[in-house]
């Protein structure tokens, strides 16, 4: 039997997929521990410090006009989390795709985001995005 989960990481993870849909980097960088990783997507060359996640996010923003990003299902264990996700945008182009993925999270001692590892397939969707 699980026990509840640690309020810190549902708030985190809750904050991420809202800081993504509302595109607010400020936001999204708060959340990460100082020498956090973020694998997106998973087979990527990690992403790690303040820099390289700027870089990571600036892939992952720019296709985008807007992007909605919703965590469907959320499994917590211990100090990390799975979460099944969708997703919709309206790229640049004025096109627009849906996708989804699963994003694994780790969390460190202080609350903040230590891990994500992101799987999903970016260049399926940005041909797809591109088609529309």
């Amino acid at each position: 039997m699980q026990g509840l989960p640690d309020g810190r990481l549902v708030a985190a993870i809750s904050d991420y997929y809202e800081a993504v849909s509302l595109k607010d980097l400020t936001r999204w960088l708060s959340l990460f521990a100082k020498e956090a990783e973020v694998h997106d997507p998973v087979g990527a060359p990690a992403a790690s410090g303040r820099k390289e996640l700027e870089e990571i996010w600036r892939v992952m923003a720019s296709p985008f006009e807007k992007l909605s990003i919703q965590p469907d299902d959320i499994f917590y264990a211990g100090s990390g989390a799975a979460v099944k996700w969708s997703a919709e945008g309206t790229g640049v182009n004025h096109g627009t795709v849906e996708f989804e993925g699963i994003s694994v999270f780790e969390m460190a001692e202080d609350g903040k985001i230590q891990t994500v590892m992101s799987y999903w397939d970016p260049a399926e969707m940005m041909i797809r995005l591109a088609d529309s």
